[in-house]
């Protein structure tokens, strides 16, 4: 009884304690604040080329990184402030950014000078480049010509760029400030560091060893490139969705995963699925155009559409493709819309229906990386439009004619053509027949499309029958000539 009165007193007094000592903390770094903003502030005056310059307040404790970003941040807000069109902003801010964060000096009341590089602290968190500021310090910025005075390193790195160079900047400088060595690729060894004459005619290729050889040193304009094979281990996947029982991103190989085997891991189609309507695209018309054609996968290369490249590409070929044709200025249009149709469906003429034959290609079929299937339902329903009563869906019924469609649609409309210009669209291959000219089975998926009659005035009529007896006067005229000679 009496160990069971002490244990709870005893936890009452240790939560006393931490509480007490957590109030003196607290109190603590209240005091340790408000000593610090009645301190009064230190000079420090920023020179060189940067958004703004002159001398600014600062704080005792106060470091170079976070002084130069408040008064830049300071700076831009009074910049922007009365501007509200986003694309004026986007390019004020662009111009604003153009600073060196590398080769910046700071200058001592005493005499002395420190280098200091915050992009080498922002990167590595290394403080002996962001030293603390004293009062009468001078910050000078370098020129910002990144056009002329820089090296470039790409490859095998974590962040490929162009970067301001410094001199005394050594091979290790640049890949560390890509970021390092891409984990990625494998047996990472060799540099190859490409370097122009003065003139820009002549050009040298240097091969370094990254780790005996590291501390070798850079010149400007050297272009740096971290050698390495390129890896194929990449997010290779397909996209398969609507009526299979595990729908979603369907991880492949890079190019040996078969359709089977993708429709096999998506669980195969559910009872409802309309199967011969099910269809496989190949991306987008530009992805697909970029890497089929050119070889260039969009996703690993952003610049490009930046530069148009795309859509240049996709009316580069058109126009090669129409170069040497016979096309007139009427079958240019219909050529054309195939041709996008050709682009966007290049693979949606794979039969679903055939993947379980052995003997077809279909089960063979290789996937690429961002193929998408989509499975609709079956609609079981036949869709009737155009001059009908009421279009829609119509309840498909096995073995009836279009006749019946457009029944229960309602019957035709007043200006519906006649009914041997009704045309059946198949819902798989979207073929257009004739119903009346040849046996059509109609199947749930299909359309069938009541064409308009066009209504005319009566000086159309009377124009074309000018023209007719214009063209037979003068026939008779010719004649008669002839008859004379």
């Amino acid at each position: 009884m009496k160990n069971k009165i002490i244990l709870p007193v005893a936890i009452m007094i240790i939560v006393f304690f931490i509480k007490t000592l957590m109030a003196q903390d607290q109190s603590s770094t209240s005091l340790q604040q408000n000593n610090l903003l009645s301190t009064p502030p230190i000079s420090v005056t920023i020179g060189g080329d940067f958004v703004t310059t002159g001398s600014f307040p600062a704080y005792v404790g106060e470091r170079v990184d976070e002084f130069i970003t408040q008064v830049f941040d300071q700076f831009r807000q009074n910049a922007l402030r009365s501007i509200n069109d986003p694309q004026v902003m986007a390019e004020i801010n662009k111009r604003l950014s153009q600073y060196s964060l590398r080769g910046i000096k700071l200058k001592r009341a005493d005499g002395t000078e420190l280098d200091i590089d915050l992009l080498k602290f922002r990167i590595t968190g290394d403080f002996s480049d962001n030293p603390y500021l004293k009062n009468d310090d001078v910050i000078i910025f370098p020129p910002y010509n990144i056009e002329t005075n820089f090296f470039t390193i790409s490859g095998a790195v974590n962040k490929p760029g162009k970067f301001l160079f410094i001199p005394g900047d050594k091979l290790s400088d640049a890949i560390m400030l890509a970021q390092g060595i891409d984990k990625a690729y494998e047996h990472v060894d060799t540099a190859e560091i490409s370097r122009l004459n003065y003139n820009g005619t002549k050009q040298t290729t240097l091969e370094i060893n990254i780790h005996s050889n590291s501390d070798y040193a850079l010149q400007r304009g050297d272009r740096i490139i971290i050698k390495a094979k390129e890896t194929d281990r990449k997010a290779y996947s397909v996209y398969v969705v609507g009526e299979v029982n595990s729908p979603g991103e369907i991880p492949i190989t890079k190019d040996s995963t078969t359709l089977k085997e993708v429709m096999n891991i998506a669980g195969g189609f559910k009872s409802d699925a309309s199967i011969k309507d099910t269809r496989l695209f190949t991306g987008n018309s530009v992805s697909m155009l970029l890497e089929k054609q050119y070889g260039i996968q969009i996703k690993n290369n952003s610049d490009l559409l930046s530069l148009n490249l795309p859509q240049m590409l996709i009316n580069v070929e058109k126009l090669t493709l129409s170069r040497m044709s016979n096309l007139t200025v009427d079958d240019t249009t219909y050529f054309y819309l195939e041709n996008e149709l050709r682009i966007l469906n290049e693979s949606g003429s794979i039969d679903f229906t055939k993947l379980n034959d052995k003997n077809s290609n279909v089960s063979k079929y290789i996937v690429r990386n961002g193929d998408v299937i989509i499975v609709p339902p079956k609609k079981d329903a036949v869709y009737v439009f155009g001059q009908v009563v009421n279009p829609g869906y119509v309840h498909y019924v096995e073995g009836k004619d279009f006749r019946y469609y457009i029944q229960q649609a309602g019957g035709y409309g007043e200006f519906a053509e006649g009914e041997g210009n009704v045309m059946v669209i198949k819902g798989d291959t979207k073929n257009w027949i004739s119903p009346t000219e040849k046996n059509v089975n109609i199947e749930d998926g299909d359309f069938i499309y009541v064409p308009k009659s066009i209504q005319r005035p009566f000086t159309y009529y009377l124009g074309i029958t000018g023209s007719v007896l214009g063209i037979v006067g003068s026939l008779a005229t010719l004649i008669l000539l002839l008859i004379k000679l």
